[in-house]
């Protein structure tokens, strides 16, 4: 097939043959959801590398070579077939680890035994990420089935530890950096904004955290005896985070906003066009009003401002009854949601610098500071973008938004910053899918439509210079 060819005639045949062949792609996603393969329980670490030589022996089949590769930790499913020649070769990036299932009576059905009711099919790995990896492997098959060949290179990078912060796979880029060359990711591990509504996500959050604790008397007193004349740790630690916003909900950390952009008026409408129901948001997640930094959109600070926030703060006595004490240290976990244009050590030390300055002389400060993710944003004018919006409409009927994701996927991050990728993100999944809470689910609707997405996509990115 040459270069400008028209493909619409394959395109409805390919098309055609997902749609004839669902019950086959839902019988081998039920096969998958079977294998526990929970990379944060090490008595499952069997299972786990079971469904990584369980992906590569199906890439063998739909005529990929494959073989599993080995890390410090869980093993990467990795597969390729570049008979392309001339044309783009795209990393395709998922991860077939699934989260602990905790607690169990919670589930309607069985994790592990995949259910299909309401529309929808049930069971840990559904969609997170075993359904949309999936996607990918439905697409190369009906495009091999059908044309014998790929209209694209592909290096298939399944991994099994994005669960648990994917902490051997930066490791695993640097050392394949020759290997694993090519143009751009696909990334199909994000959702969508709603059922009705098919979206492209073109930026993630980054991530950095820190431990913080102060230090008092060398064990806890009698508040009789020393309360007024010892410095409180908890109450210390409670006013050195109240300092880090202002009253409009700002961080007022100096140089926290260095590099942070605005957005864009285009960008600005395209968030108040969403049908995003303020009221019932904070309805649903049981709050009387959302809030946070003043004059912003309530999507705006959710997917495009970085946050600061406090995860956790223990210290003292919280049994039952009372114990009049002052503690001998209080501690705090907090972490910041970062942006395009933050840097994480210059936020990790900044931050720091900042809780040890309002400190009290009176404690000791201890900060221990993780984490050096960065925020990854795509441009929706990036010709791969262009085409993959193209190739969700093909595969759902209606032209996707763009959207922002609060969230952080460390992997994403990796791509661009060791290998220097741009990436499509193209996953389908619903913001109800349950992910991580017992009774995960992916809807059949946005399987389908994204396994016909995936094979548009191929050929949609196959066009680009």
């Amino acid at each position: 097939m040459g270069r400008g060819e028209s493909v619409s005639g394959l395109d409805g045949a390919i098309a055609q043959y997902c749609d004839e062949h669902r019950e086959h792609f839902l019988d081998e996603l039920k096969r998958w959801v079977a294998i526990p393969s929970i990379s944060a329980d090490p008595a499952h670490r069997g299972d786990v590398r079971r469904c990584a030589e369980v992906l590569v022996d199906r890439m063998r089949e739909l005529g990929l070579r494959a073989e599993v590769l080995e890390t410090r930790g869980n093993p990467i499913a990795y597969g390729e077939w570049l008979e392309a020649p001339g044309r783009p070769t795209a990393i395709v990036y998922g991860h077939y680890d699934v989260q602990p299932v905790d607690p169990l009576e919670l589930w309607t059905t069985p994790p592990f035994e995949a259910t299909i009711r309401d529309g929808k099919i049930f069971g840990r790995g559904a969609v997170d990420d075993k359904g949309q990896v999936l996607m990918h492997f439905a697409a190369i098959e009906a495009h091999m089935a059908l044309r014998k060949r790929l209209p694209i290179n592909v290096k298939i990078v399944i991994e099994g530890e994005e669960e648990i912060g994917s902490p051997n796979f930066e490791e695993f880029l640097d050392r394949n950096r020759d290997r694993l060359r090519c143009d751009l990711a696909i990334v199909s591990d994000t959702a969508v904004f709603s059922e009705d509504v098919p979206s492209l996500t073109v930026s993630l959050r980054g991530l950095v955290h820190w431990d913080v604790t102060v230090e008092g008397p060398t064990s806890d007193l009698h508040s009789g005896y020393y309360g007024g004349a010892v410095r409180n740790p908890l109450e210390t630690l409670a006013q050195m985070i109240a300092e880090l916003k202002d009253a409009d909900g700002r961080v007022a950390v100096p140089g926290f906003y260095d590099g942070v952009a605005e957005l864009r008026d285009e960008e600005r409408s395209d968030l108040r066009n969403l049908p995003f129901d303020e009221t019932a948001q904070a309805r649903a997640i049981g709050v009387r009003q959302l809030d946070g930094e003043s004059g912003r959109l309530p999507l705006e600070r959710m997917w495009f401002r970085p946050t600061l926030e406090v995860n956790g703060m223990h210290g003292g006595y919280s049994g039952p009854g009372h114990k009049t004490i002052i503690p001998s240290w209080a501690k705090a976990k907090l972490s910041a949601r970062l942006v395009e244009g933050q840097e994480p050590d210059k936020i990790r030390r900044a931050v720091g610098e900042f809780l040890e300055r309002v400190a009290p002389p009176s404690v000791r400060v201890k900060i221990e500071a993780d984490g050096d993710v960065r925020a990854v944003a795509t441009s929706r004018d990036h010709p791969a973008v262009a085409a993959a919006a193209r190739a969700m409409e093909a595969g759902f009927g209606k032209a996707p938004v763009f959207i922002g994701t609060g969230g952080t996927i460390g992997p994403v991050s990796s791509f661009e910053r060791i290998l220097h990728l741009p990436q499509v993100l193209i996953g389908v999944g619903l913001p109800d899918d349950m992910i991580h809470p017992p009774n995960e689910k992916f809807t059949l609707t946005q399987l389908f439509g994204g396994i016909k997405t995936v094979a548009h996509l191929y050929d949609e990115l196959a066009a680009l210079p």
